[in-house]
């Protein structure tokens, strides 16, 4: 015990400690705008996150990713981490590429159409502004991205839940928005399903510029899991698109995300 004691001692006196150099630094990763929106008649905070070689490259255009849901303590740090991932060149499942997240002010407002549903409106008392927000987007978003950073014309949007309704929407009414979509556990049970009703001739147009749509569901009802597959069903007959379905099996509404974003990118990839 002694002989152990003293060794101990001998290596306290011996061992180096590690020293501080200078104060804690912040780990800065990426960076924020706020733009005013006329449109909305509000200020509005998009993250931006750029690929490693955007400042030292004075010619590249990236892929713009559009996230919904796209504030700090949402999605937008999962979604960065996984292009990151899925971007390495081992991989190469997705290109480098822009990451814009669109930070909610009011997402019941901005993500929903109207309701007739008396339920809904109760629920959501400040809902149906989806017309004004698809507005916002297309003529203050992607123009003020487009004119500040260096981009192609390459642009995926994502959506889950209620953003996977918006971005359902998106596809009926303004579909050429948008190269490629990613919709995770869409809410189309909103105003019973009446989305789904909608013409879909818009999606049979060979020019409309879609190249992709990607759905995904978990174990989450039949309210959720019938009319995604449904919507899937509808892009597959009208859509000159490439069409991607998956239910994922013990994931639900909550946990469901980051296993949709890295299977997506791994389709989009071909692996």
């Amino acid at each position: 015990m002694r002989l152990l004691l003293a060794l101990l001692l001998a290596w306290s006196a011996s061992a180096t400690w590690a020293q501080r150099v200078g104060p804690p630094q912040p780990f800065v990763l990426d960076t924020t705008e706020t733009i005013h929106s006329r449109l909305l008649g509000e200020d509005r905070v998009l993250n931006i996150h750029l690929p490693p070689a955007y400042h030292a490259d004075t010619a590249t255009n990236y892929p713009v990713i559009y996230l919904l849901d796209g504030s700090a303590d949402e999605d937008f740090v999962h979604v960065v981490g996984g292009l990151q991932f899925a971007s390495f060149p081992w991989l190469q499942w997705m290109p480098p590429s822009i990451v814009v997240g669109i930070a909610n002010v009011d997402r019941k407002r901005d993500l929903t159409f109207p309701t007739t549903i008396a339920a809904d409106k109760e629920q959501f008392p400040t809902t149906g502004g989806s017309q004004a927000f698809m507005e916002f987007l297309a003529k203050e978003v992607l123009p003020f991205v487009e004119r500040e950073y260096r981009v192609s014309r390459e642009r995926t949007l994502i959506g889950q839940s209620l953003g996977g309704l918006f971005a359902s929407e998106l596809l009926f009414r303004k579909p050429y928005l948008f190269t490629h979509y990613l919709i995770v556990s869409p809410s189309l049970w909103w105003d019973s399903g009446s989305l789904l009703q909608l013409d879909h001739s818009v999606l049979m147009a060979p020019d409309i510029g879609v190249a992709s749509v990607y759905i995904v569901v978990g174990d989450e009802g039949r309210g959720m899991v019938r009319p995604a597959k449904r919507l899937a069903g509808i892009l597959r007959k009208g859509s000159q698109a490439r069409i991607g379905y998956q239910r994922i099996r013990g994931l639900d509404h909550a946990n469901i995300l980051h296993r949709a974003l890295m299977d997506y990118f791994q389709w989009r990839g071909g692996k």
